[in-house]
C-alpha cells in the first residue's frame, strides 16, 4: 500500500521560505515520476512541479519557477519542495503525488496522471 506523508507547510510571511517534505512508505521514489500539487480556494488543483524517475528530469509551473527546487533523496525515499520567495498568491493546499509510469500526464505534471496522493499540507502566506 502507498502512503505519502507530507510534512513542512506553516504560516510565512511574504518573500520567505518553506521546505516541504514528502516521505513515502511502499513504493521507491526513484521508480517514480514524484509531484507537487496545490490547490486554493475555489480554485482547481494545479501542478507544481514534478521530478521524473529518469534522469532526474523537473518540470515546474511558470508561476514558481526561479523560486520553488524539487529535489528527491533515494536514500531517505523522501521528495522535497524547496520554496523561497513566496508570495500570497502560493497559499494553497500543497499536496504529493506519485505515478508508476511515465504518461502524457504525469510528463506534463498534470494531476490526471497520478495515481496515489499524500493528506496535503496548509501553506500560507501573509502579505
Amino acid at each position: 500500500q502507498v502512503q505519502l506523508v507530507e510534512s513542512g507547510g506553516g504560516l510565512v510571511q511574504s518573500g520567505g521560505s518553506l521546505r516541504l517534505s514528502c516521505a513515502a512508505l511502499g513504493i521507491a521514489v526513484k521508480n517514480y515520476v514524484m509531484g507537487w500539487f496545490r490547490q486554493a480556494p475555489g480554485k482547481a488543483r494545479e501542478g507544481v512541479s514534478c521530478i521524473h524517475s529518469r534522469e532526474n528530469v523537473t518540470t515546474y509551473a511558470a508561476s514558481v519557477k526561479g523560486r520553488f527546487t524539487i529535489s528527491r533523496d533515494n536514500a531517505k525515499n523522501t521528495v522535497y519542495l524547496q520554496m523561497s520567495m513566496l508570495e500570497p498568491e502560493d497559499t494553497a493546499v500543497y499536496y504529493c503525488a506519485a505515478s508508476p509510469i511515465i504518461s502524457v500526464q504525469s510528463a506534463a505534471c498534470r494531476a490526471a496522471g497520478f495515481y496515489s496522493w499524500g493528506q496535503g499540507t496548509q501553506v500560507t502566506v501573509s502579505s
